[in-house]
């Protein structure tokens, strides 16, 4: 008899969990690695089947997710040290302190799958659904960090990517999380298993049909939208004696690369939208309306992170962010201490409304999102169906050179699916680009380039399944795997 080794079996758990990064942007390019996170899945889910208990299990799903986690959102190090002014020994705890807190939600999912499970029965369905939940709980609890649901990678071409049209990211997730589940199956129980593998063929056909379905329609005419990338260092953009460089860049941008609507990133404008001066205005909107990150006055003598729709004759109408970034926007409750380890500006922003109403633009109706909000597609539904095109301004100088600006770019080619919405991105540093409604990516400027992006966009009305019903599809089909496999296993008992 094999003596088991915890140690191996962990350490494998937790190389799986990094090698699941290589199916996230900007890995999944290269056909070899494409359905990384798939097999990542799978094996994880092998190691769950060879556990002889709930607590084996949980181990090993805390391994898989320190792995993936540190891998993949390491960037958040960056942030805090590099230009949040964290002491490096600070920044590296915190980080590992967050990804460790990420982990917990695998090692949870993992141990319900050991206690759960019929001793007769290698569950895919219930591996899936448990996966699902976990996932919809991270991206929920403590207002939640859903980067990395493992549905985001399979953006376009993958042909699970038309299932986001009906179930959204999480259901996404669950499809590969059962193709994962049946593979660990088969890896244990042998290869020749025809029903699973027509199973997994429907899956994938299915998906790729759902991909070829036109649920939304075109909603009048093309607009020409310039879409600003300034490219401003985030190390002088809030330094007073630099706000020349920030507006000079921006109204460059604007006179060299005329549209009828320009938009500006997050905080671009390093100022209260009521301290910008009038000629600042006049240049951006000298050739259409402007959108402009900028923070804004709130009735409550606060400031919000704002969007301002602006108009040739100087009307504006604001967008104020809802979803605000713990840490980063605004101290959790018990947490103003953190801000004397960091220093980041604008760090007590007041949040807006939950329900804003789209703005008005040449006949279209604008939903914007700002930032890390649109990490939350159900929010998003909220502009829904009035809102005709979607536009997320960011400014990740925050995270450097790193995986965070590809795969942001890749969070917004499901939501542009999600939604049947094409999805616009003006950034400081990248990636400003153009998303369609079918997820492909039309257009993108190169990091860390000063530049304009120009595009014809093409607004759309109507509403797709997810649209309609949000996440709810995706959970209660979570939900009845798991009750279907608990009810299986008290039949076998």
């Amino acid at each position: 008899m094999t003596r088991r080794r915890p140690g191996v079996s962990t350490l494998a758990a937790a190389a799986l969990g990094a090698f699941c990064v290589l199916g996230f942007a900007p890995f999944n390019a290269y056909f070899t690695v494409w359905p990384a996170s798939t097999l990542a899945l799978a094996g994880l889910f092998h190691l769950w089947h060879k556990a002889a208990s709930a607590r084996e299990a949980m181990r090993l799903g805390f391994a898989w997710g320190a792995g993936c986690f540190l891998f993949g959102v390491s960037w958040i190090y960056v942030s805090l040290s590099q230009f949040g002014g964290m002491a490096p020994p600070l920044a590296a705890a915190a980080t590992l302190l967050f990804c460790l807190y990420l982990a917990l939600f695998p090692a949870l999912a993992g141990g319900l799958f050991l206690r759960w499970r019929s001793k007769a029965s290698r569950d895919a369905w219930l591996l899936a659904g448990l996966w699902t939940l976990s996932e919809w709980l991270r991206g929920t609890l403590f207002t939640g960090f859903p980067w990395l649901a493992v549905g985001y990678s399979q953006s376009p071409p993958s042909p699970l990517a038309g299932w986001a049209s009906v179930l959204g990211v999480y259901g996404v997730g669950f499809v590969v999380a059962l193709i994962g589940g049946f593979i660990a199956g088969m890896s244990a129980t042998g290869w020749r298993k025809p029903g699973v593998w027509t199973s997994m063929i429907l899956l994938l056909g299915g998906g790729a049909l759902l991909g070829r379905m036109d649920w939304t329609q075109p909603a009048g005419a093309p607009v020409t939208v310039s879409l600003l990338q300034g490219n401003v260092p985030q190390s002088l953009k809030w330094d007073p004696k630099r706000l020349p460089l920030s507006i000079d860049t921006y109204l460059g941008l604007a006179r060299t690369h005329p549209a009828t609507l320009t938009v500006l990133p997050e905080t671009a404008l390093p100022l209260y939208f009521n301290e910008v001066p009038r000629e600042v205005l006049r240049g951006l909107t000298r050739h259409g309306d402007a959108l402009i990150g900028v923070a804004v006055a709130t009735t409550s003598g606060g400031y919000a992170n704002g969007a301002v729709m602006l108009t040739r004759e100087l009307a504006a109408a604001a967008y104020t962010k809802r979803h605000l970034v713990p840490f980063g926007e605004f101290a959790p409750p018990g947490f103003a201490w953190f801000f004397r380890f960091a220093q980041i500006p604008m760090s007590d922003f007041t949040a807006g409304a939950a329900r804003q109403e789209p703005l008005n633009f040449n006949g279209q109706r604008i939903a914007p999102n700002i930032c890390y909000e649109d990490l939350f597609g159900e929010e998003l539904l909220a502009a829904l169906p009035a809102a005709t095109l979607l536009v997320n301004l960011s400014n990740t100088a925050w995270f450097g050179d790193s995986l965070a600006q590809p795969q942001h770019l890749q969070i917004a080619q499901l939501r542009a699916i999600e939604t049947g919405r094409v999805m616009l991105r003006a950034t400081n540093t990248g990636m400003t680009a153009m998303v369609g409604a079918d997820g492909t990516v039309v257009a993108a400027l190169p990091p860390f380039v000063t530049d304009a992006l120009v595009v014809q966009a093409q607004g759309r009305s109507g509403l797709t399944p997810y649209a309609r019903w949000g996440n709810l599809l995706a959970l209660l089909i979570a939900i009845g795997a798991c009750l279907t496999a608990l009810r299986r296993r008290d039949q076998s008992l």
